[in-house]
């Protein structure tokens, strides 16, 4: 990939980042932690200053980010309907205008909402992760379904720039909308950016969470489509043979006092009874779940549905082997360092398990980390300057 070329005459470009998501989102809530975190790689010269928005309830993140040239900023965003239909009376996009009046930005990024279009110099670059209400409409409520629906067909309609995680994401908006030659689509890669590359002792954190010396590691919510129950199947199959393998499995649990999904799991775990094969963790610090991480034998990512999975980005940061569903996006994201099986298939899974070799933590499986950082820096600032001819 060619070097990005800036001559900024001394005066760095201004980007405002929107950090505004659901708290309940780690997914997207890492994405622009780790957004930020991916410039420092650029050469001073280049990085940008950031301007960064936050909603009130994220604040306890703010100390994620660790940057040269931010500018914390506390910001009111509006809701979701009520600022739609406020820019469609006013004919002015609410959820920017104010931004736009009170900073001089060349860009702003990410914005979902644009009900109307803004005549502005300022960039302004929309971003959307996935498609997987079209996929699997059953794990959304109509209510959600719809607000998806419009909030994409705005973005197609008034913006000018759109960021997709994947090609595969862009062969879905293909497949279910009518792009043309607006917006103008980027794809941007996200990359893990590991804040400490320090090894410990593996034996000290196994030792901290009771684990053994081997296993392998799902790090994923606790969410029907992230799909647990295949990996537990492929276990209790391989336990009637003989061979017992143990999971450690990080990830948020659900915060209903009953959640069908998981009375389903532990169903499967009583009923295999591999209750000792199985160690749920929840959340845990993010220093902690990488080494965590950094010790297992494999990271098996078995998802339904993913858009980019941070979790294959975390293991291809440390270097750790992947086992995952045979998702187009998966493919596109591991390419041949992957090992695949299909996500409705326990014996398939289990029959790569089962001969797994042990794993050598020298290893290398994909390109050297600082590379692949510097590479995602750079793509993100040609997207941040990148001017509509």
């Amino acid at each position: 990939m060619d070097n990005v070329s800036v001559d900024l005459s001394n005066k760095r470009l201004k980007v405002g980042i929107l950090f505004y998501f659901s708290s309940q989102w780690m997914g997207g809530i890492i994405y622009i932690i780790n957004l930020v975190k991916t410039l420092n790689f650029l050469d001073d010269k280049q990085k940008p200053e950031i301007y960064l928005f936050y909603k009130a309830d994220l604040k306890k993140f703010l100390n994620e980010f660790d940057y040269p040239y931010i500018n914390k900023i506390e910001w009111q965003f509006p809701p979701f309907l009520s600022g739609t239909i406020r820019s469609l009376i006013t004919r002015k996009n609410v959820f920017v205008e104010s931004l736009l009046k009170q900073y001089e930005l060349d860009a702003i990024f990410p914005i979902h909402d644009f009900p109307v279009r803004t005549r502005t110099k300022t960039k302004l670059i929309s971003w959307y992760a996935d498609l997987q209400h079209k996929h699997y409409p059953e794990f959304f409520s109509k209510r959600q379904i719809a607000g998806r629906n419009l909030r994409i067909k705005f973005i197609l309609k008034n913006c000018d720039y759109m960021v997709l995680s994947s090609n595969d994401v862009l062969s879905d908006f293909k497949k279910f909308f009518v792009i043309g030659t607006t917006p103008l689509v980027h794809i941007y890669h996200f990359v893990s950016v590991i804040d400490n590359h320090n090894d410990i002792d593996g034996r000290l954190i196994r030792e901290k969470y009771n684990l053994p010396e081997k296993y392998f590691l799902i790090s994923n919510q606790f969410h029907k489509h992230k799909n647990h129950r295949v990996v537990l199947l492929a276990i209790a199959n391989l336990k009637k043979t003989g061979k017992k393998l143990h999971i450690a499995c990080t990830g948020k649990l659900p915060s209903a006092s009953f959640s069908p999904y998981m009375e389903e799991i532990h169903h499967i775990i009583r009923e295999n009874e591999i209750q000792d094969q199985v160690t749920m963790l929840g959340v845990i610090s993010r220093s902690d779940q990488i080494q965590i991480m950094r010790h297992s034998q494999a990271v098996i990512q078995p998802s339904l549905f993913e858009g980019w999975s941070t979790v294959i980005e975390d293991a291809k940061s440390l270097q750790v082997p992947v086992i995952a569903s045979d998702l187009k996006v998966n493919i596109e994201q591991l390419g041949d360092e992957g090992r695949y099986f299909s996500p409705h298939n326990p014996d398939e899974l289990a029959s790569i398990l089962a001969s797994y070799p042990a794993r050598n933590l020298e290893d290398m499986f994909y390109m050297p980390y600082e590379k692949r950082v510097k590479e995602g820096a750079e793509t993100l600032l040609r997207i941040f300057m990148d001017k509509r001819q």
